[in-house]
C-alpha cells in the first residue's frame, strides 16, 4: 500500500499565471494599512449584514485593525446579529471520533507526527469503530460526528468509506426512542479525485481539511521532508478536487498560534472567496482551533502564546463577519469561559469530546496523552454543555435533515444568504432538541431545555410571516409524534 501520490497536475489548471490564490504581498499590504475610520468600519458591518458573499481581505484586515472599545463592541454585536440572521439562535453539537493515529507526516506541532516515538500507535477495526459509535449515539446522544484519521496508507479512502457505513448502521435503543449517527463528516488527509469519489459513495457529510497555515514560508518550516504534506498547493487545492469528485459540502480551517493570526484570517477569507468565485459555493464551515500543547512535540513553548484571548474573540468575530454565510465552529480546545465569550457568534461546537483512539468505549487513564493529538480545554459532558447553552438562550440542534433533503452545495448557499435557512434551523432545532431531552437529558438539563422549547414555540407562533399556520400545524403534529417516541422527523 502507498500513500496518496501528490500530483501537481491536479492543481495546475487552477493556477493563474502559475500563481495560486494566496497573494502573500497583497495580504501583507492589507494588514499594514492604517486603522480604518469609524465610518468605514460601520460601512463594512452593514455590508456583512447583507450576507451576500465573503468580504474582500482588505475589509477583514480593517476590522482586525480596530482597537477602540466602542467600535470593537459594534463589531461583536454585528457578528452576533449575522449569526442570528443566518442560523437563528441554534448551536449544533458534534463529537470527533479518532480512528487512527498512524501518520506518515512529521508536522512539528502534532502528537501524531511520525517522529514522535512515544506515541502508542493504533488503528481501530470496524468492530471497534462500531463500539465507539454505539457509545456516541446510544449513551451520550450525539447525532453527528467528525471521523478523524492521520495520513497513512492503512487509513485511506476505502477504510474511511467502510467505517462510515459501519457508523451509519448503528441504532441503539434509548429511554424513549433510539440513537443513531445521522451525519458523518470526515477530517482526513487531502486525496485525489478518485479517492474522494469513494468517500462520496460511502456517504460522506462534510469533507474537512485544514491548511494549518496559509503562510507558505512557515508552512515549509513546519512540514519538512518528502511527505505528502510538504506540498503546500496539494493541500491548498484539495477542496477544488472535492468539488470535482461531486462532494459539494466542504470545510476549511487554520491552526491559530503557529504564526501571525491576522494573516491566517486573511488566508481563510481568500480561500472562501476562491471557492465562491470558482464554484459558486463557499465553505459550509470554518474552524479556527488554537494550538495546544501535545505530547512529544518539539514546537517552542512561546508559540502557544501567539493568540491571546482578546485576539481570539476578535478573530472569531471577523471571520463571522467576513464569511457571513458560513458555519463557525469553536472547539473543546478552548476553556469553557472562552467558549462562553464567543458562542453567540458561533454555530457549532463539540462536547463530551475524547480524542484518544478508542477513547469513548475504553478507559485507559494514564496513557491518555500518548494516544491523543493535543490537550483539551473543555472536558465537560454533552449534558452539561447543553444545560449551559439553554441557560444562555441557545437551543441545541441535532438536525441533519438539510443534508439528507438535498440542502447542500448551491442550494444551501442560496438559503443561507437569503436568511431562509434560519427558519428550517429553528423548526428542526425544536424537534431534535425534544428528542434529545427525552432520550438523554438529566433532570436539571431537561427542565432548562423544556423552558427554552416553550419559549421557542411561542416565538414561532408569533412570527406568522415566517411560519404560516400550516407550518405551525405540521410542527405541532411532528412534536406530538416525537413525544410519543417517534424519531427523525424534520422539515
Amino acid at each position: 500500500m502507498q500513500t496518496t501520490t501528490v500530483n501537481a497536475d491536479s492543481y495546475a489548471s487552477y493556477l493563474n499565471g502559475g500563481l495560486d490564490f494566496i497573494d502573500d504581498a497583497a495580504l501583507r499590504r492589507a494588514l499594514a494599512a492604517p486603522a480604518p475610520s469609524p465610518e468605514r468600519v460601520r460601512e463594512i458591518l452593514a455590508r456583512s449584514l447583507e450576507v451576500s458573499e465573503a468580504l474582500p481581505p482588505e475589509d477583514a484586515a480593517a476590522l482586525m485593525a480596530v482597537e477602540d472599545p466602542g467600535l470593537l463592541e459594534d463589531i461583536f454585536e454585528a457578528a452576533r446579529a449575522v449569526k442570528r440572521k443566518v442560523y437563528d439562535n441554534r448551536v449544533v453539537t458534534f463529537a470527533p471520533l479518532y480512528a487512527s493515529n498512524l501518520c506518515v507526516n512529521n508536522c512539528l506541532y502534532c502528537g501524531f507526527r511520525a517522529g514522535n516515538d512515544g506515541a502508542v500507535r493504533r488503528k481501530l477495526t470496524l468492530p471497534e469503530i462500531k463500539a465507539e459509535a454505539e457509545v456516541l449515539a446510544g449513551t451520550i446522544g450525539h447525532k453527528r460526528i467528525v471521523f478523524v484519521t492521520g495520513e497513512h496508507p492503512a487509513t485511506g479512502a476505502q477504510y474511511i468509506a467502510d467505517a462510515m457505513r459501519e457508523i451509519y448502521a448503528v441504532k441503539v435503543k434509548t429511554r424513549r426512542g433510539f440513537g443513531q449517527i445521522r451525519r458523518v463528516n470526515v477530517n482526513a488527509a487531502p486525496m485525489n479525485v478518485e479517492d474522494l469519489r469513494i468517500l462520496k459513495a460511502g456517504g460522506i457529510g462534510t469533507y474537512q481539511v485544514f491548511q494549518e497555515t496559509y503562510d507558505r514560508a512557515l508552512y515549509a518550516k513546519l512540514h519538512q521532508g518528502t511527505t505528502p504534506k510538504t506540498d503546500f498547493r496539494w493541500r491548498l487545492y484539495v477542496m477544488h478536487r472535492a468539488f470535482e469528485a461531486g462532494i459539494d459540502d466542504v470545510a476549511i480551517g487554520a491552526l491559530f498560534g503557529l504564526g501571525n493570526w491576522k494573516f491566517e484570517v486573511l488566508g481563510l477569507v481568500s480561500h472562501a472567496r476562491e471557492l465562491e468565485a470558482r464554484f459558486g459555493i463557499g465553505p459550509h464551515t470554518i474552524s479556527f482551533p488554537r494550538m495546544e500543547a501535545a505530547d512529544g512535540t518539539d514546537l517552542p513553548a512561546q508559540s502557544l502564546k501567539n493568540v491571546s484571548d482578546a485576539d481570539f474573540k476578535k478573530l472569531v468575530a471577523v471571520l463571522r463577519l467576513s464569511v457571513p454565510y458560513a458555519g463557525i465552529i469553536v472547539t473543546a480546545r478552548e476553556r469553557p469561559e472562552t467558549i462562553r465569550e464567543v458562542i453567540g457568534m458561533c454555530t457549532q461546537r463539540d462536547a463530551s469530546t475524547r480524542i484518544g483512539i478508542g477513547a469513548y468505549s475504553e478507559r485507559y487513564g494514564k496513557q491518555e496523552a500518548e494516544r491523543q493529538q493535543f490537550m483539551l480545554g473543555d472536558t465537560r459532558s454533552l449534558d452539561e454543555v447543553i444545560g449551559e447553552l439553554a441557560g444562555l438562550g441557545h437551543i441545541t440542534s441535532f438536525c441533519t435533515s438539510g443534508y439528507r433533503c438535498g440542502r447542500t452545495g448551491d442550494h444551501i448557499m442560496k438559503l443561507l444568504k437569503s436568511g431562509h435557512e434560519s427558519r428550517f434551523c429553528k423548526l428542526n432545532a425544536v424537534l431534535t432538541f425534544r428528542e434529545w431531552l427525552d432520550d438523554f437529558a438529566s433532570d436539571a438539563t431537561r427542565a432548562k431545555g423544556e423552558a427554552l422549547i416553550k419559549k421557542e414555540i411561542a416565538e414561532i407562533r408569533a412570527r406568522e410571516k415566517d411560519f404560516p399556520p400550516e407550518t405551525v400545524k405540521l410542527l405541532d403534529a411532528y412534536y406530538a409524534r416525537i413525544e410519543a417516541g417517534e424519531r427523525d422527523l424534520c422539515f
